[in-house]
């Protein structure tokens, strides 16, 4: 497992933006797939979206879809979400993964993040 290291949180009023990075510390190969959770007060961790590092084929939660993009600087291994049109459901710590061999990249073999906080206010 590699560490990663999450920013980019903060509070943003509703229809902003953020925009969230994840470089991993040491990795030697790239990971196979990156990706994004969340979870907010009182409720369980939920995937955002992933992405398939080689092919930068994406996938997203159907909550975020058309909102967030997930991309990656292949030079440095950093895994990027963009969020727009936030919402106040939008507010959780987001946790970026790496290397998972569950949905979103997550579940067994998954490198995780500390997180970082994003709140949405409306």
């Amino acid at each position: 497992q590699v560490q990663l290291v999450e920013s980019g949180g903060g509070p943003v009023q509703a229809g902003g933006s953020l925009s969230l990075s994840c470089p991993p510390s040491d990795y030697t190969a790239g990971p196979f797939c990156m990706g994004w959770f969340r979870q907010a007060p009182g409720k369980e961790r939920e995937g955002v979206g992933v992405i398939i590092t080689r092919s930068g084929l994406t996938y997203y939660a159907d909550s975020v879809k058309g909102r967030f993009t997930i991309s990656q600087d292949n030079t440095k291994n950093t895994l990027y979400l963009q969020m727009n049109s936030l919402k106040p459901e939008d507010t959780a710590m987001y946790y970026c993964t790496a290397g998972g061999r569950g949905a979103y990249c997550g579940g067994s073999g998954a490198s995780w993040g500390q997180g970082t906080q994003v709140t949405v206010s409306s």
